[in-house]
């Protein structure tokens, strides 16, 4: 059941998958304050607890200074067309600092904390002109229920659009500016005992699978848009169960996320840590399927 509904913006004349329309239509630095070092969870985020590796991140896997970069083959409508074109997803450790709320310089700082981020990006082509979206999604490492920070930006020819969410403990911050109408820059908040659609790839892969469990969140709305309008939130039901030999090439568990009663997603992910994503099949038509996965400091450039 949706608790939001998003007004439809009057007189587009192209819809481009979830959110994404033509441009056409007519219409003082602070001190450093040391962290807290237990993060406080909603209650209606505590109680999913159950159903989820808390220290699935701590694993050794991630000490080793690389990041995991999965390369897929992705589908996604735009302009009532199925496009086709890599989508590539990074997932890597950093070192926070809790002045800037961005990936420290100085690792001497008091106000350190580790996160996971993760970084979805793709170019997609039509016959008009690409869109360009790039995704970044923090967690702190302890923690891979409570999204800490997303970041979301879209490039094509008719404009860009920046959208940000922050945890300040209290609720999400919400901060945008968007090149269409009636939405222009501002700032909201929004209820923070929620998942994000943009982050159940990282999140689901931690989930207890061999429980089988079964139970209901609230989901905000897809963030990787062009648009900036209030999120819709979904009451959704996640289920865990085994995935059928043939679905991928390796044994994987199947995930589904019923956001409403016609907008079930579909995940896969390998049986095997680091419960890599195998397939994503989403109910509007954005598609992954693994194409190759490798370890590696994709941030160093090769000397002159």
């Amino acid at each position: 059941m949706r608790h939001l509904i998003v007004p439809w913006l009057p007189k587009v004349c192209l819809v481009v998958g979830l959110g994404l329309t033509s441009c056409s239509s007519p219409d003082s630095a602070a001190k450093p304050e040391t962290p807290t070092t237990t993060e406080q969870l909603p209650h209606a985020l505590r109680r999913l607890d159950s159903h989820f590796e808390q220290l699935w991140a701590m694993n050794k896997l991630w000490e080793d200074g690389l990041a995991e970069v999965a390369v897929y083959d992705a589908e996604r409508i735009v302009y009532d067309k199925v496009r086709r074109f890599e989508y590539v997803q990074i997932t890597v450790k950093e070192e926070f600092n809790d002045q800037y709320k961005v990936k420290t310089d100085d690792y001497q700082r008091p106000d350190l904390f580790p996160v996971m981020k993760v970084n979805q990006f793709c170019r997609i082509p039509t016959e008009q002109y690409p869109y360009h979206f790039l995704t970044s999604l923090f967690f702190r490492r302890e923690n891979p229920v409570g999204l800490y920070k997303l970041t979301t930006s879209s490039q094509e020819w008719c404009g860009n659009t920046f959208k940000a969410f922050l945890d300040d403990g209290l609720q999400y911050m919400q901060t945008y500016n968007s090149y269409w109408d009636t939405q222009g820059a501002g700032q909201r908040n929004l209820r923070r005992d929620i998942l994000f659609e943009d982050a159940l790839p990282y999140t689901l892969r931690t989930l207890r699978f061999a429980a089988l469990p079964t139970f209901q969140a609230a989901v905000c709305e897809l963030q990787q848009t062009s648009k900036a309008t209030p999120p819709t939130y979904y009451e959704a039901e996640i289920k865990v169960q085994e995935a059928p030999a043939a679905d991928t090439p390796e044994p994987a568990w199947l995930v589904r996320v019923q956001l409403a009663p016609d907008k079930t997603s579909t995940y896969w992910f390998a049986k095997r840590y680091p419960n890599l994503l195998l397939r994503q099949a989403a109910w509007d038509g954005r598609n992954l399927t693994l194409k190759k996965v490798s370890r590696y400091a994709y941030w160093t450039h090769p000397k002159k």
